[in-house]
């Protein structure tokens, strides 16, 4: 069974299409990576999930039931562009009062519950306004939380955090879904970051969904590429052409495509010459993946 299963959902505004017969299956136990540009259909696709919208057409399904279903819809935790708290009450606070809306027993213990997986259990009684970005967000997640979800939708979560900030939440996602049993759809523009943690990725571009796969996927697919530093790296580059398909240069690196054999490129580079002081092999990540894909998109 899969925690999301959407198809052929399809939403407009007006005369403009925000999706176009979406496909989309999030794994149960997933950390799903929702990657798209800016008005690709991402935010839109998490509002009709968590019924803030209502779709034209198509279907979603939420552990294999219709996701109107209340029993499934309990389920359900989200955050979606910021946690809705009043800035003059304390965390504590803000927490209580949405465990009176969702109608929860032992509201105090619920609440220590949630402010332990999000690493806040000494923040209880200081107020919202005074919060940083990071915690405000982490406190946004504690309130989804409420209730024990299945199921975590995060808009954006990262964005704006400094590097504690960001790995501290890369812990809390990691920790909900391997302990708590939580699966996880996460938008973010920060790929760096997603590339760390997700299971699983969807790539949205104009409405549709152009790719699904998994991490393992992702590491089976993407390009080989042997980096060198070379004391020439101009005259490098031409004189690789002349035997490669695929050479550029990144951050004072040259790269060279789709090779197997470093030894064969430097011993070609010190026949030409040239002096090659360091050399590794790697692979692509998820931003280059990424706009490598967006890009052939665009071509066709």
């Amino acid at each position: 069974m899969n925690a999301i299963e959407i198809r052929n959902l399809t939403k407009s505004f007006r005369t403009m299409y925000a999706l176009d017969h979406l496909n989309m299956t999030v794994p149960m136990g997933a950390i799903y990576g929702f990657i798209g540009e800016n008005g690709s259909g991402k935010s839109t696709t998490q509002k009709l999930i968590c019924g803030h919208l209502v779709p034209d057409e198509g279907e979603i399904k939420l552990f294999g039931r219709d996701y109107t279903d209340p029993g499934v819809r309990v389920r359900v935790g989200a955050l979606i562009e910021n946690a809705g708290c009043f800035p003059n009450s304390s965390v504590y606070q803000n927490l209580r009062m949405q465990t009176i809306n969702l109608g929860l027993e032992n509201p105090d213990e619920e609440i220590d519950r949630v402010l332990k997986i999000v690493r806040m259990q000494d923040s209880k009684n200081i107020k919202f306004k005074s919060c940083s970005l990071g915690m405000k967000q982490r406190i946004g997640i504690a309130m989804a939380l409420l209730g024990e979800p299945a199921l975590l939708i995060l808009d954006e979560p990262i964005n704006g955090l400094d590097a504690d900030g960001m790995k501290i939440m890369r812990q809390i996602l990691v920790d909900i879904t391997q302990n708590y049993g939580c699966t996880v759809l996460i938008s973010s523009h920060i790929l760096g970051e997603l590339e760390k943690i997700a299971t699983h990725y969807g790539i949205i571009r104009q409405g549709k969904m152009i790719c699904e796969l998994s991490a393992k996927e992702m590491e089976g697919r993407a390009r080989v590429f042997a980096s060198l530093k070379v004391n020439d790296i101009q005259g490098a580059k031409i004189a690789l052409m002349q035997k490669y398909d695929t050479v550029k240069i990144e951050d004072d690196y040259l790269r060279v495509y789709d090779v197997e054999n470093t030894e064969e490129i430097v011993e070609y580079l010190l026949r030409g010459g040239y002096l090659v002081s360091e050399v590794r092999k790697n692979k692509i990540g998820l931003l280059e993946y990424y706009i490598e894909i967006m890009s052939k998109k665009e071509e066709n």
